[in-house]
């Protein structure tokens, strides 16, 4: 994806411009990926925290947006660690009582397509995110995530196949086209 300026490194404009640019793209693109709102908001902050202590030493030879995806992605795996970390915390603290039935509440707040994709390993569900739901093509992937456009690919066919396997052939009617206009609908 181009971007219509360039930024300059530690100017506090361009960073208030790459901001609002950006923002909504790695909400929802952690939002796919966290399958947590709130989870993904803060993540996103976190991002950009990290990213203007870091924008005196952005390179302009990149894209700025690509930058900050990496950037809110290592922030999502880092949370989804934690999480996990505490997960089994928590399964060992209880290890012999019997478990509580799951929340009707908690499958009402999340469609069957968000938790399948946070279920997925970060990386794999956010080149589907990227892909489907904010239209960008395997190159532009591949260069945001610093691999090859066949590493986009495998990512996208383990995602389908991962889909496919716990949703059934019903999660392609969720799917938005991968046209940019869509990507403003969302």
């Amino acid at each position: 994806m181009s971007e219509p300026q360039p930024y300059t490194p530690g100017d506090r404009d361009d960073f208030d411009r790459l901001y609002r640019a950006a923002y909504p793209r790695l909400l929802r693109t952690l939002y796919g990926v966290l399958g947590d709102p709130a989870a993904a908001e803060d993540c996103v902050q976190e991002a950009f925290v990290r990213a203007f202590k870091a924008w005196p030493r952005f390179r302009p030879d990149g894209s700025a947006e690509g930058w900050m995806h990496q950037i809110a992605m290592h922030v999502a795996i880092s949370y989804r660690r934690r999480v996990k970390l505490r997960e089994v915390g928590e399964v060992i603290r209880r290890l012999g009582r019997p478990s509580g039935h799951p929340d009707p509440a908690d499958a009402a707040t999340r469609p069957a397509l968000v938790a399948a994709l946070a279920a997925l390993p970060p990386r794999v569900a956010a080149a589907f995110v990227l892909r489907h739901y904010h239209g960008y093509n395997n190159r532009e992937i591949a260069r945001m995530e610093g691999v090859s456009e066949r590493m986009v690919g495998l990512r996208l066919s383990q995602a389908r196949k991962h889909l496919a396997r716990r949703l059934g052939d019903e999660w392609r009617g969720e799917l938005p086209t991968s046209t940019r206009q869509s990507v403003e609908q969302l």
